[in-house]
């Protein structure tokens, strides 16, 4: 599959496939929600079905939804090679109506950060909440915030990823630049490739959230933090946890 023209190499899938295939955990664990929750399943953000293709071979009914055109394709792909039927959608993940109750939703792989301010995510919550069923759950997680790592010297690339490019014998390397906005608390990140003698960049904008924040937010949009862990094998979040692996379920008020 040829990279889709008008969209960067970050949303090529291919590219993504074998930048992140090192990644199980999250895999397993999602696979275990799926199992103790039950059916149907929506994957917010769901790329590439990186997440959503094993689930979906376990014989959930699945729906992933994605705004991108090009990691969506990929996952068609995926679909039609394993004779799999998943509900793939384009769609913004900050509004909109399936008239379907799901028993659980999920939002992996720090996903949220695309969601830069209050009203996009109140908006994509509210969204949750009225396609969740009173007895589903709904399930995201993202990074434990590194404030140094944050505001580190700017100037200095931090390497990234290393692996080889589909299309070529050269390899890609993706090094990274940020510029940390306290203010607003998005990392504007600035992606830097290099294929052999060719270079592309691409600006990665991702909001921070820090933990008492995130609870407070899910909160607010009428959620209860039912477990909170630190890491795919379930351990429980401490301040030196990796990730913020929230489970929720509905709350009475709304």
């Amino acid at each position: 599959m040829n990279r889709i023209a008008d969209e960067p190499l970050y949303r090529d899938g291919r590219h993504y496939d074998i930048q992140h295939k090192y990644l199980k955990d999250d895999i397993e664990f999602y696979l275990q929600q799926a199992k103790q929750f039950g059916q149907p399943v929506l994957e917010l953000a769901c790329g590439t079905g990186r997440i959503t293709v094993p689930i979906a071979q376990q014989g959930f009914k699945i729906i992933g939804m994605d705004v991108s055109e090009g990691m969506l394709a990929r996952a068609k792909e995926k679909a039609i090679k394993q004779q799999l039927k998943i509900t793939l959608l384009q769609m913004d993940i900050r509004k909109f109506d399936l008239k379907l109750k799901f028993r659980l939703i999920i939002f992996p792989f720090n996903s949220i950060a695309h969601l830069h301010d209050l009203q996009g995510i109140d908006n994509c919550f509210k969204s949750v909440r009225a396609h969740l069923h009173d007895e589903g759950r709904f399930v995201l997680d993202f990074f434990n915030p590194n404030l140094a790592l944050l505001i580190r010297d700017n100037e200095t690339p931090l390497f990234v990823s290393e692996y080889p490019d589909p299309d070529s014998e050269n390899m890609v390397i993706i090094t990274e630049t940020n510029r940390y906005d306290k203010a607003s608390q998005i990392n504007y990140i600035k992606l830097h490739y290099r294929i052999g003698d060719r270079k592309f960049t691409h600006d990665l904008n991702m909001r921070i959230f820090y933990p008492q924040e995130l609870d407070a937010l899910l909160h607010h949009n009428g959620f209860i933090v039912e477990d909170k862990y630190g890491a795919f094998d379930k351990a429980l979040f401490t301040s030196d946890s990796e990730k913020q692996i929230v489970v929720c379920k509905l709350s009475n008020i709304y």
